[in-house]
Parts: structure tokens; sequence; C-alpha cells
């Protein structure tokens, strides 16, 4: 194969890292290490939010960083964020807690940490937590986060099949009961196609890699899509192929096949 990605989109948790933690192995390390040394633009792409990925991108030579399944943008150059979208979380929260009796939730404060209404497990959101008030918490937010306690993902994913929440771009985790909201329109595909255009590239161009529910619109925008060993089968059904798991390294599989040592 002569094609050769010039921007490659990396997911974190469950791609780059086991999910929730910030280690990244060497092979890894060194195979996104070796695309930049070969002129691609690398570009983590995740539902994390800013402060969420700050020791991850602290290890690598990224050109930049979407957070918040596309809400926030941070330009690592310039240590700055350059876009930042946001949404009213209040007609969403009152949806869901109707629906999910016992459901947490928690806006972003971007670069902060968050607001939350009702406790988070130990380690669930980055940065500093505030518990604040329904009122408090219903404030233009980039991303409402929100997990159901004492339930399983499947069990989330049956009582949300035919949830309509309008005015939000919405996505299910496979491995927590957890559910993430953005403003609506906005998803890693859609900052992707326009971060791609500012640099002068296509979707044929890029290769993502990822494994969950809010990476199917990347897979399927980019020009080589490839899921996780582990991820879903509705995450590799929308994949061009499928990468070995994130414990065996498949980010750096896939890697070094375009960027060889």
């Amino acid at each position: 194969m002569n094609w050769r990605p010039r921007l490659v989109a990396l997911d974190i948790d469950g791609t780059l890292t086991p999910v929730g933690s910030n280690d990244i192995s060497p092979a890894v390390k060194a195979a996104i290490t070796r695309a930049t040394e070969h002129g691609a633009h690398v570009v983590l792409c995740t539902g994390r939010s800013l402060v969420g990925i700050s020791e991850v991108a602290a290890k690598l030579p990224v050109t930049f960083a979407v957070c918040s399944n596309g809400a926030v943008w941070w330009d690592p150059a310039l240590g700055e964020v350059t876009r930042r979208v946001t949404f009213d979380p209040g007609p969403t929260i009152k949806a869901l807690l109707a629906l999910l009796p016992g459901a947490v939730f928690a806006v972003e404060k971007t670069g902060v940490g968050n607001l939350s209404l009702g406790e988070f497990l130990p380690g669930d959101l980055w940065g500093v937590t505030t518990q604040a008030s329904f009122d408090e918490v219903a404030v233009p937010t980039s991303r409402l986060v929100m997990r159901w306690l004492d339930h399983t993902p499947a069990e989330l994913s049956f009582a949300v099949k035919d949830l309509d929440l309008p005015g939000v771009e919405w996505s299910v985790d496979h491995t927590e009961a957890w559910l993430t909201a953005v403003p609506p329109n906005v998803t890693k595909g859609t900052a992707l196609e326009e971060l791609s255009a500012r640099l002068g590239l296509t979707a044929a161009d890029a290769l993502a890699i990822g494994d969950g529910s809010n990476d199917v619109e990347m897979l399927k925008w980019a020009g080589l899509g490839v899921a996780m060993g582990q991820a879903p089968a509705h995450v590799q059904a929308v994949a061009d192929e499928v990468a070995p798991t994130v414990l065996e390294d498949g980010a750096a599989q896939v890697l070094n096949r375009f960027f060889p040592g």
C-alpha cells in the first residue's frame, strides 16, 4: 500500500490507554512519535475533558487535541483553547432524571473540572469537582456526563434505546453505565472535518482509531477508520478494519504499518 496518512486521529481510553488510565505503553508512544517524525499531524480525539487529557498529551508529540467529543479544541503550541461550543444542559438533565432514577450528573468547567449534581464514584471525574444544585449545573457547558449508579452498561443501553434528547448529541459508553452529551451537531467526525480543512487536508488523508460509540462518526469520516479489537460490534461494523485490542498495543500495530521504525 502506497497510501500513508497525513492526519492521525486517536481516541484515548481503550485505544491509547486502558479505560480511565493515563498509562501509555512504550510501543504506542514510539509509534506515535514515528508518525510525527514522518510529518503526520497527530490529533487526540477524545470524550475526555481538557483537564482529563493533560497528563496524556504531555507524554506525546501531538499537533492538536479535540476534547469533549469535539466541543473543545486545544492547541498545544499556543497553550490555549481555540474553540469551545456550549449548550444548555438543563432540559437533558430533567429528561434523564425522569427516566433513570438514581442517576448523577456533572457539567464540565473547561480547564478546571466539573459541577456535580449528585456524587460520582471515586476516579470518575477529572479535575476539581464541586457539588452543586440543579440551578447551578443548568448553565451553558461543553459537556454533560451522567452515571447511572448501581446499573450496568447493558441496562443503560436498554433504558435509553428509544430516548429522544433534542438539542444535543449523545452517546452511551460500553464499559460503564455512562452517558455523555455535547452540543448539537458536534461529534468527533464534524470536528475533524473542520480541523483537517484548516490543515489543508481531507478525510481521504486521515487515519482514525477508536473503540467507543462516540468514535463512530470519526471512524466513518476517516479515509481509513480502524476499530480496536475490544470495541463493541456496532463500532467494529462501521470501521474499515479491526485492530488488536488495547492490551495488545493494537494502535501501535496499525501505526507501524504506515510509519515503520
